[in-house]
C-alpha cells in the first residue's frame, strides 16, 4: 500500500492527513493546512475518494478546497455540504488497492469512524502511537463537550474485536505512523484509557 503523510511538512495546526496511491486513490482526512492540495499534487492529479474519521476542524477544514481541486466522492458517518456517502458501522469502503471495515468508535466525537482491512488501521483519533500524552499507546482526549471517556473506552475495545492480526500499520490522526504489533499500541490505549486519568494535568 504506498501512503503519503500529505500534511507532514504543515507549520499550522493540523491533523495527519494520509494520501493512499492505487486503484481508488483515496485521501483519509483532509487536514487543515492550506498547503495540502499542492503537496497532494506531488503525487497525483487525481483523487478518487475522500474518508473522513471525523469532522473537528483539524481534520476537515480544507476538505472544500479538496473538493475544488480534485471533485473527489466524499465519504462521511455525518451530514457535510461535501457528503456524497454516508458511511456506517460494518460498512466497506475501498482505500488504495484494499478493502476497509468501518468501525464505528465515538467517544472523542460523536461522528468518529475508523477503517481497518487485514494490514492496516487508520484510526483518526480514537488510538495514537505517540502524543504530547503518552509515546506508545495513546488515545483521544474526551475532557471537552460533546466527549465520553465512557464511549471511547467502548470504541476502542470494540476496535480491538474488529482488529485482524496481521495488522502491522497504524496511520492515526496525530503523532507518528508506527509499524508493528499494532494490537498491542491498541491494548496499550486502551489500558491508559480505562484508568480515567485526565490525559492532560490540565483536564
Amino acid at each position: 500500500m504506498e501512503v503519503h503523510h500529505v500534511t507532514e511538512g504543515a507549520e499550522t495546526f493540523t491533523c495527519n492527513a494520509f494520501l493512499v496511491v492505487g486503484d481508488r486513490t483515496t485521501l483519509v482526512d483532509a487536514g487543515a493546512w492550506d498547503g495540502v492540495v499542492d503537496e497532494i499534487r506531488t503525487y497525483t492529479d487525481d483523487v478518487d475518494a475522500v474518508v473522513m474519521t471525523h469532522q473537528h476542524g483539524d481534520h476537515v477544514s480544507e476538505l472544500e478546497a479538496v473538493c475544488d481541486a480534485f471533485d473527489p466522492e466524499v465519504y462521511a458517518y455525518d451530514h457535510h455540504p461535501e457528503r456524497d456517502h454516508s458511511i456506517d458501522d460494518g460498512d466497506t469502503v475501498q482505500i488504495g488497492d484494499d478493502e476497509f471495515s468501518v468501525v464505528y468508535t465515538p467517544g472523542h466525537a460523536d461522528d468518529h469512524v475508523s477503517f481497518v482491512s487485514e494490514t492496516a488501521l487508520f484510526s483518526g483519533d480514537v488510538v495514537v502511537h505517540d502524543d504530547g500524552a503518552f509515546d506508545y499507546g495513546s488515545f483521544g482526549r474526551t475532557d471537552m463537550v460533546g466527549q465520553s471517556r465512557e464511549q471511547l473506552i467502548e470504541s476502542i475495545d470494540r476496535l480491538l474485536d474488529r482488529l485482524p492480526d496481521g495488522v502491522e500499520y497504524m496511520y492515526a490522526g496525530h503523532g507518528g505512523v508506527f509499524q508493528g504489533d499494532v494490537r498491542d499500541v491498541v491494548e496499550t490505549a486502551l489500558d491508559r484509557a480505562e484508568k480515567r486519568e485526565p490525559k492532560y494535568p490540565d483536564e
